[in-house]
């Protein structure tokens, strides 16, 4: 049986923990999975590039049609709130701790009907927990990954908590004692289950367009920026395949993995089977950036 630690959150304007957290059965969200989420990195105390994440958050709200029920002010209060709470709780100071701050936001509690209901309040909740990033072997070494068939459905571009077709995807590759499981619609690669896929040919940084096939991941604009000030190529368009299984480098991204090389694809290596050089200027600048953050200078 698992048991929830005793961590900081935040449910409708309470301070909390989570066992004592609790929502109504007829949420919206527990019900429909009708809600938007987001994962922000904290680096040293400090929320890494929190005005993308909340520009993401708005454009998922605004597809679901739920009015955002705070302003960014009360969005970076509260966050700022919860980061102190959990250094308050371990007993380490906020400038010595790395966390992730989950947020929700559901269409609040009715009675179950599929159409959306217009006069009710939604139901907002964070939480923040300890930031496991990859092993230094899984940096050294990389990490092998499957593909499969992306069977989700075709509003991928919205951070939605309806997550059944991710966990079937998660689910394929932990069968299969990889790391992720790579997607593609026919020839063309969208994404993985929980990551970007970046993939590098000739020392060009290739990925899919933003559009409503992949969740534009906050380190899609990262990654373009450590790109241009390295010198490195970059290119959004589709990519078949054939180009994936014959690539130099593929990447994963997001915000729990940052940028990790993928060495092995469907038991097949990689390129050389090693990390290159393209993900260590890429691992590099993303360093660069995290060193930024926890001084306080990253938006």
């Amino acid at each position: 049986m698992h048991t929830l630690p005793p961590l900081p959150c935040y449910l409708n304007g309470e301070f909390s923990t989570l066992p004592d957290a609790k929502i109504s059965v007829m949420d919206r969200g527990f019900i429909f999975g009708d809600g938007v989420y987001e994962v922000v990195p904290v680096y040293g105390g400090e929320p890494f590039r929190l005005k993308h994440h909340m520009a993401r958050l708005d454009r998922s709200l605004a597809e679901l049609r739920i009015a955002n029920p705070m302003t960014p002010t009360q969005w970076a209060d509260t966050i700022q709130k919860l980061i102190l709470a959990y250094a308050d709780s371990t007993g380490a100071k906020p400038e010595d701790t790395d966390q992730l701050i989950y947020i929700q936001i559901t269409r609040g509690v009715a009675m179950r009907d599929h159409v959306m209901p217009s006069d009710i309040t939604p139901t907002v909740f964070i939480m923040t927990n300890v930031m496991k990033p990859p092993s230094q072997a899984q940096r050294e070494q990389g990490v092998a990954c499957v593909t499969a068939t992306d069977f989700r459905w075709e509003k991928a571009h919205i951070k939605s908590t309806s997550l059944l077709g991710a966990v079937f995807a998660r689910q394929i590759s932990f069968d299969a004692g990889t790391a992720e499981t790579i997607m593609f619609r026919g020839n063309f690669l969208s994404e993985a289950a929980a990551c970007n896929v970046w993939v590098i040919k000739d020392g060009k940084v290739m990925g899919t367009p933003k559009d409503n096939l992949v969740l534009e991941g906050i380190r899609y604009g990262l990654i373009e920026e450590i790109c241009r000030s390295k010198g490195v190529p970059f290119e959004l368009r589709r990519i078949s395949r054939q180009e994936v299984l014959g690539a130099d480098e593929v990447l994963l991204s997001s915000a729990t993995k940052e940028v990790l090389p993928v060495t092995r694809i469907d038991g097949r290596p990689v390129g050389s089977g090693q990390p290159g050089p393209v993900y260590a200027k890429l691992h590099e600048g993303y360093q660069e950036a995290k060193r930024q953050a926890r001084q306080g200078s990253s938006s």
